[in-house]
C-alpha cells in the first residue's frame, strides 16, 4: 500500500531533489493511445510505423514527460501540488522495455507559494530523454495520501490469440468447406482465414448471394471454388460430403442456422461422427488471465449425462493438446465445491475426477466439483482450504449443462471483454462455429484453432 506525504511550501529548501523510476512497458503505450487518442503507429508496440519491417514501440514524448508530474505530485512538493506551467525540450527517445528515471530539483521559491523546479527524465546511464522547467503552486500544510482505492487497469489485448495465430500461420492452409457464406460477416471470416493462410475456403451456397457479399466487402474471390447450392440443408450435406471425399479437412459455418449444419454433421449415415459424442468448445482469450481458457459445452449437449460428459472432457483435452497444453487442468464446475447428493452435478464431478484418476479420461488433470471462484482464483481456493492441482489454475472449465456453459462464455465475452473462438470436436474433422457477433480476431482464432488441431491429428 503506497503512502505519499508532502513537503509544504514553508519547509521547501532550494536544492531539494526527488526522483522516481519507471519501467516503460508495452501496456503503457496502449493505455496512452486510448487515453489520448494518439494512434500514431510509431508508438504502438506491434506496428511498423516507418516501413522498415519492424515495430518501433517509441514511447510518446508526452507520456515520458508525464513521469515528471508523478514526482511533483507524489514526492516533492507532493500531495496538494498544482501545476502552473511546464516547459519541455525533447532531447532523446525511449522505447518499451526501457528503465526511466524522472528527477526534479528545486531552484527557486517565489510569492504566492510558487516553486520552480528543474525537471528531466533520463535513462539509467544518464542520457536524457526530456528536460525542462516546472512551476507549481506548492501546498501550504502537511498532507498525506494512501493510494489504496485507485482502480487498476486491465489492457484488453489478446496475446494468447496472437500466439495461436503465430503458431498456425506457418502451417499449410487447410481446405475448408464453408457452408453458406452468404453474408458479409460469414464470408469475411472465411476470407480472413484465407488471407492469413490458415484455410483455403471452398464456398458452398447461393452463388449470387456469395458474390454479392464479396462485392459488399470489396473482396476478390475469383481464385476460390464456389459450389452453387442454394438450399441450406443441401449445402450442409455437401460440406460434409467434401470431407468424406478428402477435399476438405474442416467445415465452417456460414450464414445458416447452427442446427441445420449440425444435423448433417451428426447423422449416423454419412455424417462426421467417429463414435465419440460431439461437443462444442469455446477457446477464450480473457484479458488479465495468463493462459487460454476453454469452456465446454456451450452449444450442443443441452443436459449431458455422465457418459456424455466423459466425451465432452476428452474432446476438450484433445483440443488443448493441439493448442500447446501438454497436460491441461480441467475443472468440473458446480455451484459448490463439495459433493452434495442433492446436486447431481457435484456427484458427476466427483465420479469424473475418479475416472480420470483411473485412466478412463486421459491426457489431463481433472478435478471437481469446483465452484467458479475456486476453479480460476488461487486465493479463493486457498481460502476454502481446497488442495488440488486444478483449483485456482483451471485451463478447461466443464459446465454442468449447456445453459450454464453458454451464459459463462457470453459473460466472459461481454463483461470481461474476452475474445472467443468456437469449434466442435469429436467429429472426423474440426467444425468451426462462428457467431454473427464475432469480430475479426475471434473468427481468425477459430480458423487457427482448427488448423492447429488438423495439423496435430495429421501427424
Amino acid at each position: 500500500m503506497a503512502v505519499f506525504a508532502n513537503t509544504p511550501y514553508d519547509k521547501l529548501e532550494i536544492g531539494m531533489e526527488a526522483q522516481s523510476e519507471r519501467l516503460c512497458v508495452a501496456d503503457d503505450l496502449y493505455v496512452f493511445a486510448n487515453n489520448s487518442g494518439n494512434l500514431n503507429p510509431m508508438h504502438l508496440p506491434k506496428e511498423d510505423g516507418d516501413g522498415d519491417g519492424r515495430p518501433e514501440a517509441v514511447a510518446p514524448s508526452i507520456w515520458v514527460a508525464s513521469l515528471i508530474s508523478a514526482v511533483l505530485g507524489n514526492q516533492l512538493p507532493g500531495p496538494g501540488t498544482l501545476y502552473k506551467s511546464q516547459t519541455l525540450n525533447f532531447v532523446g527517445r525511449a522505447h518499451a522495455g526501457d528503465q526511466l528515471v524522472a528527477k526534479v530539483k528545486l531552484v527557486e521559491k517565489g510569492p504566492d507559494n510558487l516553486a520552480r523546479f528543474d525537471t528531466w527524465v533520463e535513462h539509467q546511464d544518464g542520457a536524457r530523454v526530456v528536460e525542462g522547467v516546472a512551476e507549481v503552486t506548492a501546498p501550504t500544510s502537511d498532507q498525506s495520501f494512501t493510494a489504496d482505492d485507485v482502480p487498476g487497469l486491465t489492457v484488453q489485448k489478446h496475446m494468447h490469440f496472437d500466439r495461436l495465430l503465430e503458431l498456425a500461420e506457418p502451417l499449410p492452409p487447410i481446405p475448408t468447406a464453408v457452408v453458406c457464406p452468404e453474408g458479409k460477416s460469414s464470408l469475411g471470416g472465411a476470407l480472413l482465414g484465407r488471407d492469413h493462410t490458415l484455410i483455403t475456403p471452398i464456398l458452398i451456397g447461393d452463388q449470387a448471394k456469395i458474390e454479392a457479399a464479396a462485392d459488399a466487402l470489396g473482396a476478390d474471390i475469383s481464385d476460390l471454388v464456389i459450389e452453387h447450392i442454394p438450399d441450406h440443408g443441401a449445402a450442409a450435406a455437401r460440406g460434409v460430403a467434401l470431407v468424406h471425399e478428402g477435399r476438405a479437412k474442416a467445415v465452417m459455418k456460414g450464414h445458416l442456422h447452427t442446427d441445420v449444419l449440425l444435423k448433417h454433421v451428426i447423422k449416423s449415415d454419412g455424417g462426421l461422427r467417429m463414435g465419440r459424442r460431439l461437443s462444442h468448445i469455446f477457446v477464450m482469450d480473457v484479458p488479465g488471465l495468463d493462459h487460454l481458457l476453454l469452456v465446454t459445452d456451450a452449444a450442443i449437449n443441452i443436459y449431458p449425462d455422465l457418459k456424455t460428459k466423459v466425451d465432452i472432457i476428452q474432446n476438450a483435452i484433445d483440443l488443448a493438446h493441439s493448442l500447446g497444453m501438454p497436460e491441461p487442468k480441467v475443472g468440473i464446475l458446480s455451484a459448490v465445491e463439495v459433493v452434495n447428493p442433492a446436486i447431481q452435478s457435484t456427484l458427476d464431478a466427483a465420479i469424473l475426477s475418479k475416472m480420470a484418476d483411473r485412466g478412463q479420461i486421459k491426457g489431463g488433470i481433472v478435478d471437481g466439483p469446483l465452484a467458479m471462484d475456486n476453479a480460476i482464483d488461487l486465493d479463493a481456493a486457498m481460502t476454502k482450504g481446497i488442495k488440488s492441482l486444478v483449483a485456482g489454475r483451471a485451463e478447461i472449465l466443464v459446465a454442468p449443462n449447456m445453459e450454464t456453459g453458454n451464459m459463462l462464455a457470453k459473460q466472459l465475452t461481454f463483461i470481461a471483454h474476452a475474445e472467443a473462438g468456437g469449434v466442435v470436436m469429436g467429429a472426423r474433422c474440426p467444425v468451426i462455429l462462428n457467431s454473427r457477433a464475432d469480430d475479426d480476431k475471434a473468427r481468425l482464432a477459430s480458423c487457427a484453432v482448427a488448423a492447429l488441431h488438423a495439423a496435430r491429428v495429421a501427424v
